[in-house]
């Protein structure tokens, strides 16, 4: 199995000081988190797109870019692309260009998005949320597979057999389908036989497992070996040397992040008794010493089998040395056991 890292470069207002987070030293502190995850042999460093005051990152080819001058050979990937508001040439071009300068690492994680303030902010009509996603995804699939291309939508100008460039170094640029739980989202992911990351960030993760059955079905019934399929299970969580450190730790930025949030969507406040629920081993939180993370990583992956495992470490304003120490011990004490407990198991990179 895979083990990486995903992050949204999250800059809320900080509780201890009641400052915004600096966007330009969260960006510098991503890098080096980044840098760190390439030292200690992860596999994959995914970035989220936002258009919010709250996140630093909106161009996630950009900050992807430039850590992949500092790093040899972990992949790189958005996580997500808000495809849905943006041109799917232009997403291919810069993450062709990011393939180059990276050796070939470069991926894309493609998403109709959490959040919508893309859409008015590029002029487009959230009663098309949907349609805009299956059509730019199309387009972007046609991209990938042809140096020149044509094709019409009703959604953007038509292609008139116009060649597209730069071309990746990679023979087919990795394009996943980003889902949280929506079934129709992952039959499409299935029928077109892409990579999903499926992402489970509350809940009992069992109720998830007839969400990749779907998924596989609908690869097979498309024509796809779903066996060929790889899976990525991303989720949030936080790692220390002990379990009541690390609750310790990721509670205050988790419960002020989830709450700030839940307000724009009529959640309840975040609870300690409910993060604690959510810690607990069959809960969805990965938040604990590095053997908790472990057992509930391979309890998961007896229910999916998924061939890539991804953690949020910073769902807020974490102190940087802490997440530095959390990416350690993913990757020296964590990832080699997972990756020996589930030799055998693995899909084929996508």
């Amino acid at each position: 199995m895979e083990i990486g890292i995903y992050s949204f470069a999250e800059t809320p207002v900080d509780p201890p000081t009641g400052g915004q987070v600096d966007a330009g030293g969260r960006i510098r502190d991503l890098l080096e988190e980044i840098e760190l995850a390439d030292r200690v042999g992860l596999d994959v460093f995914g970035v989220g797109e936002h258009h919010r005051a709250d996140y630093a990152v909106s161009a996630p080819a950009v900050v992807l870019a430039a850590a992949a001058e500092r790093t040899r050979r972990i992949r790189l990937t958005s996580a997500v692309s808000v495809l849905s508001s943006d041109d799917p040439v232009r997403v291919f071009q810069q993450f062709a260009t990011l393939d180059l300068i990276s050796g070939g690492r470069a991926e894309i994680m493609a998403g109709r998005g959490s959040f919508t303030e893309s859409f008015p902010l590029f002029g487009y009509d959230l009663g098309d949320y949907d349609p805009l996603f299956a059509e730019k995804l199309d387009l972007l699939l046609e991209l990938r597979g042809n140096e020149r291309v044509t094709w019409a939508g009703r959604h953007r100008a038509p292609i008139d057999d116009r060649p597209v460039y730069p071309r990746p170094l990679q023979e087919r640029l990795p394009v996943w389908i980003a889902v949280g739980g929506t079934p129709r989202s992952v039959i499409r992911a299935g029928t077109l036989g892409l990579p999903m990351a499926l992402a489970i960030i509350g809940g009992a993760p069992e109720r998830f497992r007839p969400l990749v059955e779907l998924y596989r079905e609908a690869a097979e019934r498309a024509g796809h070996d779903s066996a060929e399929l790889p899976i990525s299970i991303n989720a949030h969580g936080f790692l220390a040397d002990d379990a009541a450190t690390a609750a310790d730790l990721a509670f205050p930025p988790f419960a002020e992040t989830m709450t700030r949030i839940g307000r724009e969507r009529g959640w309840p406040p975040t609870s300690r008794a409910q993060f604690d629920a959510e810690c607990s081993p069959r809960g969805a939180l990965f938040v604990g010493s590095p053997q908790q993370v472990i057992d509930k990583i391979l309890y998961q992956h007896e229910l999916f089998c998924h061939q890539r495992f991804l953690i949020q470490l910073t769902v807020g304003t974490m102190p940087h040395a802490a997440v530095m120490r959390a990416i350690e011990l993913l990757g020296t004490e964590v990832a080699p056991v997972i990756r020996r407990e589930t030799s055998g198991a693995h899909g084929p990179r996508p």
